[in-house]
């Protein structure tokens, strides 16, 4: 028997774009600058060489980056041949992402764009990728159906994420290095957010996993040893969440 619940994903989800967004708006100056020394950084490397372990990075690969941020994997992407779209809910993000792509001459595409219904055409991209984006959604199954609509046939879906919310409690904030920073209360905004998504109450990667199957997805693996390869050691971008990867073929 299968884990997957026909859910009905939250009917206030335009109320909770809206703090996703004004948090994110809170925090794009910030996120900018660390993002650009991550790029600078080892952690560049580290991320290519991941993503390399799941498709070519090719010349000329069509990327779509689903909420993007400040543009980290156009910058990797993009600086070794992709023609990366990056998208993202937050117009203060994208900003910050043409700083950073401007800063260091690498073109790829940003625009504002809810990463649940990214307008483009059908079979556009190669590869759908994102970073820490679908633990922040609060209608994830309509997201995976759109990236897999504009996959092209044989596109490869790359998704990183956290169990974030369940381990919010658990872990010593002081370990978050990546987050020493902030504010006791963006702490706690982004705790309340958790406990407005039913994405946080979800098993995760199992249940992406069927998801991505009922929607059509094949090939369907997860990985759950990223931070091992990632954070192999305490740094100033360290996160003690256990990341995992779940890469899925149209």
């Amino acid at each position: 028997m299968g884990i997957l619940k026909d859910i009905s994903f939250q009917e206030e989800s335009k109320e909770i774009k809206t703090r996703v967004k004004d948090y994110w708006t809170k925090r794009a100056d910030s996120f900018g600058s660390a993002r650009h020394e991550e790029f600078h950084s080892r952690q560049g490397d580290l991320w290519y060489e991941e993503i390399c372990r799941s498709i070519d990075v090719r010349e000329g690969l069509r990327v779509l980056d689903v909420g993007c941020g400040t543009g980290f994997f156009e910058a990797v992407l993009g600086s070794r041949g992709a023609r990366v779209t990056g998208i993202d809910l937050t117009p203060d993000m994208i900003e910050e992402g043409k700083k950073l792509l401007d800063r260091h001459g690498i073109t790829a595409d940003l625009f504002v764009m809810d990463a649940e219904n990214p307008d483009f055409p059908d079979e556009t991209f190669d590869l759908v990728i994102s970073r820490n984006l679908t633990w922040t959604l609060p209608d994830p199954v309509h997201a995976y159906q759109e990236w897999y609509r504009v996959l092209k046939k044989d596109g490869i879906l790359l998704n990183f994420d956290a169990e974030y919310a369940k381990n919010f409690h658990n872990l010593d904030q002081t370990q978050n290095l990546a987050h020493r920073d902030l504010s006791k209360e963006l702490i706690e905004e982004c705790h309340d957010i958790y406990h407005m998504l039913t994405m946080s109450t979800l098993p995760r990667p199992a249940w992406d996993e069927e998801v991505l199957q009922r929607i059509g997805f094949r090939e369907i693996t997860t990985n759950l040893l990223v931070s091992t390869r990632i954070y192999r050691t305490k740094h100033e971008f360290y996160v003690p969440d256990p990341m995992f990867s779940i890469r899925a073929v149209k």
